[in-house]
Order: structure tokens, then sequence, then C-alpha cells
């Protein structure tokens, strides 16, 4: 076998040079943890409309590793089942669990400010390899890891057998946290959630910091960083821009069928003040999920090639269309909620603020409701009441 230490230590390099790698213990834990071990079977490279498979045992040993230590995101399941070495030619699917590009990876184990003392709790073990970094550190013992997929545990569990960690490997549902482990001094989410259970709050010591990326958008979502009280609320903020595939419970099916008949009777229409298309931004795209918790935006044009846009929010029966209108756009509007008319005031306060960056966005987690706000304007705070 191949030996990678030359490819962990250049890794730590170039993370470090990045300014993402900074503890000198996480440093040593890139250094000492092999990726590829947690990449098996194998791995799907992405071919624009199709996956490739590449496995291990197929590739030859330094080519593997290159991938390996690509610092990239690989794909490691497709459609909640496929593995690459069930697939002997390219195909079509969606990722369903994956190895996070160690960039990402890192940085939120940084963020999580951990010492040699702290229990901490991972949402979504994956393949394990950040599991390993932690273990690495805090020793097998204080990290409890839960994945929902029971193939994607078991074979995270090997792997971490394989490399010496004989951690608290849990399958199950990880929105429900893992209540007869803690409290934990840290709670760590490797998926995106619409918002931060309160479960994961209630889990954690005051002090304590749960970690986690708020959002049900492909993009548009942002790292939440909370800190626990002890009136058993936490608070925080948006720390910076984050990605990653939804809690399998909170997955949003793509809307089927024809679109102009779920738009065909409008309660409005009116030109827009803001286009649309500002929605396809990080910013703008984080500021329409707090205003419109439950909006799905979704692209498509007419047969003549007419760009058209829409916002469905099945759960309230709502929706907006926006058709291009010469140099404007025009929206319609229907159903009990004017979910444009939401969205528009958020983005033009926003612009009014000075256009904000992500990072300015504070947020508070109780019990009865998640309030979000920006420099406490009473036109920048959202509050989501829970039922």
């Amino acid at each position: 076998m191949t030996d990678s230490a030359s490819e962990r230590r250049h890794m730590a390099a170039q993370l470090a040079s990045k300014g993402v790698l900074k503890s000198p213990w996480l440093r040593g834990a890139v250094e000492n943890v092999p990726r590829e071990q947690f990449l098996h079977p194998g791995v799907f490279l992405d071919e624009g409309r199709t996956w490739r498979p590449v496995t291990a045992l197929g590739t030859d040993p330094d080519e593997w590793l290159k991938i390996a230590y690509s610092v990239d995101t690989l794909t490691t399941q497709l459609d909640g089942h496929l593995t690459a070495d069930r697939a002997d030619e390219p195909v079509v699917g969606v990722p369903t669990s994956s190895s996070t590009d160690p960039t990402t990876v890192v940085g939120m184990i940084e963020a999580l400010d951990l010492t040699a003392e702290h229990h901490v709790l991972e949402i979504g073990t994956g393949t394990g390899y950040s599991t390993a970094l932690m273990c690495h550190y805090l020793g097998e013992d204080n990290v409890t890891t839960i994945e929902v997929d029971p193939q994607v545990a078991a074979r995270a569990d090997a792997a971490l057998e394989t490399v010496g960690y004989s951690t608290w490997t849990v399958t199950g549902d990880g929105l429900l946290g893992h209540p007869s482990r803690a409290p934990y001094d840290r709670v760590i989410a490797t998926c995106a959630v619409r918002r931060i259970p309160y479960t994961w709050i209630r889990q954690t010591k005051p002090g304590g910091v749960v970690l986690g990326t708020v959002g049900s958008w492909p993009w548009g979502t942002g790292l939440a960083r909370v800190t626990v009280g002890d009136d058993g609320a936490a608070e925080g903020a948006i720390i910076g821009r984050s990605s990653f595939m939804q809690a399998r419970a909170q997955a949003v099916t793509p809307l089927a069928g024809d679109l102009s008949a779920r738009t065909a009777y409008a309660d409005s229409d009116r030109p827009t003040l803001v286009p649309p298309l500002v929605l396809e931004e990080w910013m703008p795209a984080f500021l329409a999920q707090l205003a419109a918790p439950g909006a799905q935006f979704v692209r498509a044009s007419r047969s003549d090639g007419t760009p058209l846009r829409y916002l469905f929010d099945p759960e309230r029966e709502s929706f907006a269309e926006f058709v291009a209108d010469g140099d404007g756009w025009t929206v319609r509007q229907g159903g009990p909620v004017a979910l444009w008319d939401d969205i528009e005031s958020a983005l033009v306060a926003w612009q009014d603020a000075g256009a904000p960056d992500i990072d300015t966005v504070r947020l508070r987690v109780t019990t009865a409701s998640h309030l979000y706000w920006i420099d406490r304007r009473a036109s920048l705070r959202w509050e989501h009441r829970l039922a």
C-alpha cells in the first residue's frame, strides 16, 4: 500500500497557507489521519451531467491518493443507496453522502474552539473523517457521532475502527441529538437544517457551543454559531457562508408537474421593485429564506426561451411567478401569503442598510422561537415562532 504521509503533510500545509488550519493540535490530526481510509469503497467524480465511479481497488495507488487529497468534496453515495463499487460506468444521480472538502471540515472544527476535555456530539457522521480528526485530539470516548443512513454509518464505523478509533457511533435521526450521552460541550452538524433544533440546545451545557448550517436552499445558507446560556436559550451569529446536504428528514422534494398550472390563478400582479435574479446571489437568497422560510425558488423558461422564476410555498399553498417584462419583471402572486411582498420588503431594507454581508446576521434560539436580526433594525428582524 502506498503511504499517504507526504500527501497528508502537503494538505495540512495547503490549509495552513489559506489561513484555515490554525491550531497545532488540528494540524497534527490532519497530518496523521489518512483521509483515503474514509473513502472506501470509492467515490463519484463530477463530470457535468454524470458521475464517474472511481474505486481504490480499480485505480492506480498514486492516482487514488491524488484524488483523496485533492481538497475537494468527494461524493460517496448517490440517491441514498448507490456506491461507486456498484457502478461500472458513469451514472446520473443526486448526491446523498460525501466526504466534505477539508477546507470546510477544518474550518468548522476550528470554529468549535475545542479544548482537550470537551465532549462533542457530531450530527452527520458521513464518511467519519471529521470524526477521526476530533478523536485524534479529544480521544474516542469524548466524541459521539450520529448518522441517519445505516449503510453510511456502518462504513464510517468500519473506517474509524481501521484507523484505531472505537468511538461512539450511533445510527439514528440526528435532529433528535443523542440524549443518553448528554450534556455536551460542543455540537457540530455536517448537514444543513431549516433551523437549529432546540433538542441540540437542550443537550448542550451552559456555555457550550452549537455549530450548524441553516437554510433549505442549495445556496444562500449560513453557518450559525450559538452559545447556550444559563436560561436555556442560545445566542450567536451567522459566521459565514456554508453549504451542506440537507438533513434527510428535511430534504425538499423538487416540485414536479406543470408549473404553469400551479400559477394559473393569481390574486395580483405588479412590477417588481427588486429583480428576482438577485435570489441567485448568496445573501439575498439567505434573506429570502428568513422572510419566507417555507419558500422554494425555481428557475425555468418558456418554450420561446423567455425566462421564468417562481417561488412556491407548498405548506401555505402560495406562489409568486416572475415574468421578464422589457427591462424589468412582473410578479404574479396567489394564495394566502404574498411571498414576494415579504421577501422584497426584506431585500429593500437590506439594500437601504448598505447591503451588509451574511456575517452581520445574529440569531437567538429559544423553546418558543428563532429570532434573526441585523443591527437591531426593526425592518431587518425576522422571528419564526414554533408551533
